[in-house]
């Protein structure tokens, strides 16, 4: 039985996380921190062997580490931090997810084959109007991915910006990344490539966030056995 904590309790992720844990046979759910549940992550850590962090870009950097202090391993789904500051962190292990749905990988992997065989590429990312970060942290490892399999991409033909940014921002590689807020939307991305005569589009939907547990479950099974910093569901997928 794997003792769980959730950082996040109250947010619909991490309501989600709670639930999940709660269905698991093999898990059990021992603390749920939130500031509006008036419970901090040092209150929940004593009983737990695996703290799971669905919270802000300025806090999941102080949660991991007082979790790690603890010796407690830590799951995190939270974006807009700079992963680079958990390497090197001992006490116990990290894993990092920009999303835990299988299919966004999945979606990531494939955009990353394309991109060798393709001129031009641009990525739309479409989110729940709560998020706090942009572009989404998936938007940005898929670019980056995408970037470093292929390093050479059409030039912008884009003279006049009438609108300012509406070219988007140019993220790794000079990729277009586009990021659209709005209420109704819970997680999705448009991968779109194109060359001579023709276009591909590479497309992800998460109509609920259920459709992350699955990877959150295996993260928490996985972590003991993973030193260090693990980045993404790819080697827990055998990708």
């Amino acid at each position: 039985m794997i003792p769980v904590a959730v950082a996040g309790a109250a947010g619909r992720m991490g309501e989600t996380v709670c639930a999940a844990v709660d269905e698991a046979e093999d898990m059990e759910l021992v603390g749920r921190a939130d500031p509006r549940l008036d419970t901090a992550v040092a209150d929940v850590l004593g009983d737990a062997d695996v703290l799971v962090d669905f919270t802000q870009p300025d806090t999941a950097l102080g949660n991991v580490r007082e979790a790690l202090a603890a010796g407690v391993h830590a799951v995190v789904g939270t974006t807009g931090f700079d992963v680079d500051e958990l390497r090197g962190l001992g006490g116990a292990n990290v894993f990092v997810a920009p999303n835990f749905a299988i299919g966004a990988v999945l979606m990531m992997r494939f955009a990353a084959e394309a991109a060798r065989h393709m001129a031009k590429a641009e990525i739309v990312e479409l989110h729940h109007d709560a998020k706090a970060d942009a572009p989404s942290g998936t938007a940005m490892l898929t670019a980056r991915r995408m970037a470093a399999a292929s390093g050479e991409w059409g030039a912008d033909p884009t003279k006049d910006e009438v609108v300012r940014g509406a070219r988007g921002g140019a993220g790794p590689g000079g990729i277009h990344m586009h990021a659209v807020r709005l209420r109704g939307l819970v997680a999705h991305q448009e991968v779109l490539l194109g060359t001579t005569g023709q276009s591909l589009t590479i497309r992800h939907d998460s109509y609920d966030r259920s459709s992350f547990m699955p990877g959150v479950i295996l993260a928490v099974k996985s972590i003991a056995e993973r030193p260090g910093l693990t980045v993404g569901l790819d080697p827990l997928l055998g990708l």
